[in-house]
This record gives C-alpha cells, sequence and structure tokens, in this order.
C-alpha cells in the first residue's frame, strides 16, 4: 500500500491547525547553492523566540509537515520546515515508496540536509528566531536526522525523534548512524518509538540506549518511550497508521521536553 500523495493532487491531512493568530508561509530559503522552498510558523507580534527545526517524511514539504509546523508554533515557537529533496526531484510525485526511496530518498546526502538545516537556522534568525535556542524535531527519515543534527549544531537545546532509523540510513550515501553520534548530542534528544514497528527493531533501540549512558551530559539525559500497540508514523493523522491515543500523549511529551530544555 502507498501512502504518498499522488501527483497532481492535494492530499488532506485529518487534523487541519488554522492559521489564526500565526505569521506563516511558503519562502524560497537561500541555502549555498540557491534557494530552496521552506514553510515558516510563529506567533504573530513575537520575537525573541526559540526556533523549531521540523523535518519532514520522505514524503516531503507536503501539508500534513506544514500543519506541524502551526502545531508548533501554537506552542510558541519559530518553526521552520525545509524541502530537503529539492535538488534531488519532487516527492510529491511519487506513489510507490520504493521507487520514491530508489530515485530521491537514497541521493540525499546528511551534508547536504545538514547545511540546509543551518540555512534555515540562520534565516529563522533574521525574522523572529533565536539561533541559540534551537530544537528540532522529525518523523521517520526526519527522525533519523534529528539526531544527527542534535550532534551536529551546537545550538541545538533539545530534540525529539518520531520512529527514526538508528542503525541504518537510506541508501548508499549514508555513512553516519544514529548509533555512532548518540553520545555526542548537544540537546537531549526524546525518542517515541511504536514496539511494532517493523522498520526499526527494538534491539537497535537497546544499543542507542547503552550509546547513550556512555555519552556526554546531554546524552545521558536523553530518554526514549517505546507504545507497546504502536507502530510506524503513528503521529501521521492522513495515513493508515495513526494512533490517536500515542500521537496526543507523544506529542505532550515534545511539549514539555521542548519547555524543559528549550525555553
Amino acid at each position: 500500500m502507498s501512502f504518498a500523495p499522488a501527483a497532481g493532487t492535494v492530499q488532506p491531512t485529518v487534523i487541519h491547525t488554522s492559521p489564526q493568530g500565526l505569521t506563516h508561509g511558503l519562502i524560497d530559503l537561500p541555502v549555498k547553492d540557491g534557494t530552496v522552498q521552506a514553510y515558516y510558523a510563529l506567533p504573530e507580534g513575537k520575537a525573541d523566540l526559540p526556533i523549531v527545526l521540523v523535518v519532514q517524511e520522505i514524503f516531503g514539504l507536503h501539508e500534513h509537515i506544514q500543519d506541524v509546523c502551526r502545531r508548533v508554533a501554537k506552542e510558541g515557537y519559530f518553526a521552520i520546515g525545509v524541502n530537503l529533496y529539492e535538488r534531488q526531484g519532487d516527492a510529491s510525485a511519487y506513489t510507490d515508496i520504493p521507487k520514491l526511496v530508489a530515485e530521491i530518498v537514497s541521493k540525499v546526502p546528511d551534508e547536504q540536509v545538514m547545511s540546509d538545516l543551518d540555512a534555515s537556522v540562520a534565516w529563522a534568525a533574521q525574522h523572529g528566531g533565536d539561533p541559540k535556542r534551537v530544537g528540532i524535531t522529525g518523523f521517520c527519515w526526519g527522525g533519523r536526522i534529528t539526531w544527527m543534527y542534535a550532534a551536529h549544531n551546537p545550538d541545538v537545546k533539545a530534540g525529539v525523534a518520531w520512529y527514526g532509523k538508528l542503525t541504518t540510513g537510506h541508501g548508499p550515501l549514508i555513512k553516519k548512524f544514529v548509533v555512532d553520534i548518540a553520545d555526542k548530542v548537544h540537546g537531549p534528544v526524546l525518542g517515541l518509538y511504536g514496539a511494532k514497528d517493523e522498520s526499526i527493531p527494538l534491539d537497535t533501540i537497546e544499543q542507542v540506549k547503552a550509546k547513550l549512558a556512555q555519552g556526554n551530559a546531554q546524552a545521558q539525559a536523553s530518554r526514549f518511550v517505546v507504545y507497546p500497540d504502536a507502530g510506524h508514523a503513528f503521529l501521521a493523522d492522513y495515513r493508515p497508521s495513526y494512533r490517536e491515543a500515542e500521537a496526543k500523549d507523544g506529542w505532550k511529551r515534545m511539549v514539555d521536553w521542548f519547555a524543559q530544555y528549550l525555553n
């Protein structure tokens, strides 16, 4: 079964967060080799807000991820999500997940992603965000990126990773995995995972827990929550994998995590 929106169609989300009270919109984000599309949202009239990077699933910067940006903004943050595949192609044009991974996702190097996320922090800092208080959250592919960026940017104060791969990546360009860098994160990471997620074996969570225990203070403060009855993508309310109870609990945990470490 495919969960990607068909080419040329608008995929509605089950949850739609009103932009009322927010400054938001799509932008052309300046990056080192041109521009890529990004979406931002923040409370109207606010400044010096902590920045929260919202990192896409494998399906790109679609309406669901934009809605998550609005939800994060409603919590009092400057949220920004970037189309991190734009150079490689249009993820929304695919309905076949293995083909999407083979033709686009596997061709996206971590170096490009880290640089684009750095650029989004810089842009947010010019428009009301505080670049010294950076949080990051991501889903699936973006869950892995959450961990990686938390080890990349010294200004990351907190991360929340939703079901991201821990001991593997997507494709041959990936040289390091979460288990390789977990002991070096700059801010504590909360991992939200499903015990029934066939793509992320439970023993890989245990491997990362062991690495965290041997790491710096931020690594040792990191935590996992594993939902016994959840599979992959349990926050994705536009997909059959959505589980309302776990999604709401995970969201509350994320908000509390950011309140503890980011404000």
